[in-house]
């Protein structure tokens, strides 16, 4: 998993609450998935009944078709855990998504391939919304997770918070696996012991007894 530290370029406006991942990776037939991720982002959405791009849909917005940070509502990746409604949006850049509040599961999921999740309260929500739109893609915005805040035109800065440890782990590019790795030296020395103390659990049939 890469490595976040700090991005900077276009935030996508999509202000909408209760944002769903059946809508943002649509299973469609089921498992034909595209490997094609950034087709697969709001597909369903982004085209009418004829298979034609909507144009007003921001997501087909020429300034709006990539983009380093989303920023949308409340609730945002309720519905089912899919991991592709994540991958969607590292598929088209967005590397940190900034909402109200999120989903549990959704927000664990962006930790877990490197997606910084914000969430911010109304009144910070509300002023970094209006700059976004203010803005339709022709600024840059940064968001800096060393010094925890989110920049902008005209001077724009946010604070946010963020806990220790998700903080951490994102500094150092880690998903779980790579967390428990962290401690390879103290898990092969307790198997080291396990295995003085109580050999017959090491025997390959184990499992079985």
């Amino acid at each position: 998993m890469k490595a976040f530290t700090r991005i900077m370029g276009t935030a996508i406006p999509f202000l909408e609450d209760d944002v769903n991942t059946d809508q943002i990776a649509p299973m469609g037939a089921g498992a034909r998935m595209s490997e094609d991720y950034a087709q697969t982002l709001f597909q369903h959405r982004r085209h009418s009944a004829d298979g034609a791009e909507i144009p007003d849909f921001v997501f087909n917005q020429p300034q709006f078709r990539t983009g380093a940070m989303l920023i949308s509502g409340r609730n945002f990746g309720c519905g089912s855990s899919r991991e592709s409604a994540v991958w969607t949006f590292l598929a088209i850049g967005v590397t940190c998504i900034i909402t109200r509040s999120f989903a549990d599961m959704y927000r664990e999921n962006c930790l877990q391939n490197g997606i910084l999740p914000i969430t911010l309260p109304d009144a910070q929500a509300d002023q970094l919304e209006a700059a976004v739109v203010a803005a339709n893609g022709a600024a840059p915005f940064a968001v800096d997770l060393v010094s925890q805040e989110i920049k902008g035109p005209h001077g724009l800065r946010i604070a946010f918070d963020i806990s220790p440890a998700d903080r951490a782990r994102l500094l150092e590019g880690l998903d779980d696996i790579g967390l428990t790795l962290k401690h390879k030296a103290e898990i092969e020395a307790f198997e080291k012991k396990m295995a003085q103390h109580i050999p017959w659990s090491q025997r390959a049939d184990a499992s079985s007894l």
